[in-house]
């Protein structure tokens, strides 16, 4: 529930045609390229195991307390449900790690989105949701009805794939699909200064900083020692702005 109440999320007819991304790994020996899937809540339950893990890397991020609001109290759980409910309330596009690389020069088509029948299945190929999965984001309405075609996307990358550039191709895949899927713009309520590789990227992909609100959230101290109040940035871009 919103300020604004509930939020009325599109229902979609039909998923959007996954994606292929190349990128350039900062870890030695990692593939070059990435798909990524459009997923509704009954598609992703359709795959064993894959809403339980992703349930339980967001639940590990909120225990983490630095970039979601959302907090788990001592003795609370954070439960399968409430992920469900909050993440996929809107669509949700998931990345998959590629098995090999790509490489022009062969004749492999890479330019970045280009459609793929190849489905999360088949991406995935026998490997194991932890191994294969590099992230995912939510993209839902950021207000209702006259202004929910402006929406608000939520990212997760699993922590053993943190660090190797994939963050930045989610982003750049954001900014394919979210038009597609009717929205005008983007906004992002709380970017976090001390987050200082997300404010660094959003600001490298043309979005602006509409304000800064103060004391906007008591996060931990990266330390887990203690708990400190840091300012958040409003981030906004009009996807016509590309």
């Amino acid at each position: 529930m919103s300020a604004y109440g509930a939020i009325k999320t599109p229902t979609r007819a039909c998923a959007l045609p996954s994606t292929i991304w190349r990128f350039n790994p900062k870890r030695a020996g990692t593939t070059n390229y990435l798909t990524v899937h459009h997923l509704t809540l009954t598609d992703a339950l359709a795959f064993p195991g894959l809403v339980p893990y992703l349930h339980a890397v967001f639940a590990d991020e909120l225990e983490r307390g630095l970039t979601y609001p959302q907090e788990i109290l001592p003795g609370e759980v954070y439960t399968q449900t409430m992920f469900e409910a909050y993440y996929f309330a809107g669509d949700v596009l998931v990345a998959v790690i590629g098995e090999d690389t790509v490489d022009a020069a062969d004749g492999t088509q890479v330019d970045p989105g280009a459609e793929r029948d190849t489905g999360i299945e088949t991406a995935r190929n026998g490997r194991s949701w932890e191994t294969c999965i590099a992230g995912c984001y939510y993209v839902k309405p950021n207000y209702p009805g006259r202004s929910s075609h402006i929406c608000n996307a939520g990212f997760l990358v699993p922590p053993a794939q943190r660090g190797n550039g994939v963050g930045a191709v989610l982003a750049r895949s954001f900014l394919h699909y979210a038009p597609r899927l009717g929205y005008e713009a983007s906004v992002f309520n709380l970017v976090y200064v001390n987050n200082v590789a997300s404010v660094r990227l959003w600001e490298g992909l043309g979005f602006t900083k509409a304000g800064r609100i103060p004391r906007a959230g008591r996060l931990r101290t990266t330390d887990g020692t203690g708990e400190e109040f840091v300012d958040a940035w409003v981030f906004y871009r009009k996807f016509d702005d590309a």
